[in-house]
């Protein structure tokens, strides 16, 4: 099997086959990039790298220098010791599993991912050939995460929105910049109200319209125009005064982290929307299942517990791959 090490808090090293994944060493020939997050995204800004053209683009929108390798999907990279293909992660535009194939066996390594795929991604796709090590995030992992469907989410994204204006009141929701803000707008494209997003998540949404998806009509926040818009922000930007001119808002916090109730409180917000980027408890337990690998490594979650409880339940071989998880959902 090939052997898999955790670089620090930061990247996965296939040091057999010289192949970083996430990775910010210097002892790889090959770095494969997942998506453009960035605790994905390499510390050192000017390393040569391989992603997909979206993900590469996005990366330079947030300051990487170095030369990037654009590969596409499906379209594998032979290196004289492994073979490479990207396949689409479903977590956010550009985001792809790293598949290696190799004598010494296959790893498929996620990144961050989801299924079923967000709307504003090219969708999610597994391996057809056997994988015999699964390395997973498992940013949800207690089965009190499970979501509610797409169509569902984008009714209550709907309806808060809508409510909120016939009141009289600016609808604000709470979202990170890249993935979650662009999937909340191409949601609310529909209602062809204006929507000003933060300057941060705006220097984004052309790269998502270039590659094909529709955000609607938006706009940069204006803190002199932004009272009766629809307004799309990171959740640390109340704390820095964004719309704090506006007498009537009403805040909507979306992420997987919506889930907990506790959360209306701690953040003092008016609604709740559970919409995540990253699949659920059971969906983490199906994908495994339908892969079978020999072992199963689970990274990106701060108690991996009660994943490997149930996957030992199954049947399927587990360990943990200590990696920085981050509160950006």
């Amino acid at each position: 099997m090939i052997k898999i090490t955790k670089a620090g808090y930061h990247g996965i090293l296939l040091p057999e086959l010289s192949i970083g994944l996430d990775y910010s060493g210097n002892d790889a020939d090959y770095i494969f990039i997942s998506h453009a997050h960035a605790d994905h995204m390499p510390r050192n800004r000017k390393l040569t790298v391989y992603a997909t053209p979206p993900t590469a683009e996005l990366m330079r929108r947030r300051g990487f220098s170095g030369e990037i390798i654009k590969m596409s999907f499906g379209e594998p990279l032979e290196t004289g010791q492994a073979r490479i293909t990207l396949y689409p992660a479903g977590h956010i535009l550009g985001s792809a599993m790293t598949f290696v194939e190799s004598e010494l066996g296959s790893v498929l390594y996620t990144g961050d991912y989801r299924t079923p795929p967000s709307p504003t991604s090219e969708g999610f796709q597994l391996p057809d050939a056997k994988v015999d090590q699964f390395i997973t995030e498992a940013t949800f992992s207690l089965p009190i995460y499970k979501w509610k469907s797409h169509e569902e989410l984008k009714m209550e994204v709907h309806k808060f929105a809508s409510d909120s204006l016939a009141d009289g009141y600016t609808p604000i929701f709470l979202a990170y910049n890249l993935g979650k803000a662009q999937e909340i707008m191409h949601m609310l494209r529909g209602m062809n109200h204006p929507i000003q997003i933060h300057g941060a998540g705006y220097k984004l949404c052309d790269v998502y319209e270039t590659f094909g998806f529709d955000l609607g009509n938006y706009e940069a926040y204006d803190r002199a125009t932004c009272e009766g818009k629809i307004l799309i922000a990171p959740s640390s930007a109340p704390e820095t005064g964004f719309a704090s001119n506006v007498k009537k808002v009403r805040t909507a916090y979306c992420s997987g982290w919506a889930s907990s109730e506790a959360r209306m409180a701690q953040m003092t917000v008016d609604a709740l929307i559970p919409l995540s980027d990253h699949l659920d408890f059971f969906e983490l337990l199906d994908v495994c299942e339908q892969l079978q690998p020999e072992k199963v490594w689970i990274t990106h979650t701060p108690n991996p517990d009660v994943v490997q409880y149930f996957l030992n339940k199954k049947g399927i071989d587990s360990g943990f791959l200590d990696l920085e998880a981050t509160d950006q959902d």
